[in-house]
């Protein structure tokens, strides 16, 4: 789904400029730190800190939270979960047997059998709809601000669905999307 403008060159880790290393076993060292300083890559655990399990179980320092609270929160996590679907504004769907786009209030996703793209809406500069004259091919294509392009195409049933499509994302891009 993305293209390449730059040449494909691998980073220069091979074993002619290190013998030891070995790809994708050992990482390289890199120039100025000794293997000692190297091998320091864990923080050290803070001293007061209290197990989960302890916790959990009602020990000092833990606190046991009542049914009310736990039913107002889980209130609380539905209606959260709901904005991020995006259920509070319009949102945009279709697929086909391989793949799919989605565009709503957190941006626009391509889905293509098992790779996904998700472009946020401030990343965004452009959307371009596509409609066949003939065919029933809908492609979308997102413009990024860093002269890229990206494009999914869905199949339709029919060619009845594509302007009906066109008007569908049209209306989520005018709720979420700034020109």
């Amino acid at each position: 789904m993305e293209q390449r403008i730059d040449p494909n060159t691998q980073p220069a880790y091979a074993a002619g400029t290190d013998p030891a290393y070995i790809p994708g076993l050992t990482a390289p060292l890199t120039v100025g730190t000794s293997e000692a300083d190297q091998g320091k890559t864990e923080e050290p655990a803070p001293e007061d800190v209290v197990p989960d399990d302890a916790l959990a179980e009602g020990a000092p320092g833990g606190t046991v939270a009542d049914s009310g609270s736990e039913d107002a929160k889980d209130g609380e996590q539905e209606e959260h979960e709901k904005d991020e679907k995006g259920e509070n504004g319009p949102v945009f769907e279709v697929s086909d047997r391989r793949g799919s786009i989605t565009a709503d209030r957190d941006g626009i996703r391509f889905r293509l059998d098992d790779q996904e793209a998700e472009f946020h809406w401030d990343e965004v500069g452009a959307v371009e709809v596509k409609v066949p004259r003939f065919g029933r091919r809908f492609t979308v294509t997102v413009h990024m601000s860093s002269r890229r392009w990206f494009n999914a195409e869905v199949e339709a049933p029919a060619r009845s669905n594509l302007k009906a499509w066109a008007e569908e994302l049209d209306v989520v891009l005018d709720a979420y999307f700034e020109e």
